[in-house]
């Protein structure tokens, strides 16, 4: 789909990515950029300054139907939602805590899934695109993460579904596989890490292209390469980190 004109709503928007996708969002001619966030804090109002005539606040807690639904009947002119809001947990699977692994899912992949079908009629109505910030490690996972890439190969295996089960009603869905960026999220995890700005500008390509599978890093390039060469080589590759 084309960015100039559109009408987007970006999760976790006052994240690590998330406030770049909607700086991109806007310097890239978006009509409205709904601008939704967990909790309405000083880093949300510094989104919105950006362009306070076109981002939108909104609060929108993904765990919550009844916000999900909210954000639907409130952004019903969006053509572009883009499922951006996550959560990481660290540890192995046996000793990861049980609720980091719940906290994970809950959020990376019901969170997701919850926003998606609060906006499917918007979305049909609208002729709209769904985009769901997924990650490298959906396609492999780091044992030391395990219940973010969990939740992440959960996610993609949604996404995949979601692009088949949605085609019949006019919906384009997008997954991106970002490797590691210098965000607060990925503070403690010590490997090269890209821009979340310069990942931001490559997503917003990719959608703008219409490119339905998109990895906006050099990492995510090479690691997609090799996992549709050969899975386990990439797997092995992962499981050393």
């Amino acid at each position: 789909m084309k960015i100039n004109g559109a009408t987007a709503l970006v999760t976790g928007a006052n994240g690590g990515l998330g406030q770049f996708l909607t700086a991109e969002l806007i310097r890239r001619g978006a009509h409205r950029v709904y601008a939704a966030a967990r909790r309405w804090d000083s880093s949300l109002d510094a989104v919105v300054s950006l362009d306070a005539e076109r981002i939108v606040p909104i609060a929108l807690d993904i765990t919550d139907d009844g916000q999900a639904q909210a954000a639907a009947q409130a952004a019903a002119d969006v053509d572009l939602l883009i499922n951006n809001a996550g959560v990481m947990s660290f540890g192995t699977p046996s000793q990861a805590e049980l609720a980091a692994v719940d906290r994970d899912m809950q959020v990376n992949f019901v969170g997701t899934l919850r926003v998606t079908k609060a906006f499917i009629g918007v979305l049909e109505a609208n002729h709209g695109t769904l985009v769901n910030i997924l990650s490298a490690l959906s396609l492999a996972p780091i044992t030391g993460m395990s219940p973010y890439c969990a939740s992440k190969a959960a996610g993609r295996s949604m996404t995949q579904v979601l692009r088949a089960d949605l085609a019949s009603r006019g919906i384009t869905v997008v997954g991106v596989y970002p490797g590691a960026m210098n965000t607060p999220m990925m503070a403690g995890v010590d490997s090269p890490k890209a821009e979340p700005a310069d990942v931001a500008m490559s997503v917003i390509d990719g959608i703008d292209a219409g490119v339905e599978d998109i990895t906006p890093d050099p990492f995510s390039t090479d690691a997609y390469a090799l996992w549709l060469k050969d899975p386990k080589a990439l797997g092995r590759q992962f499981a050393a980190f």
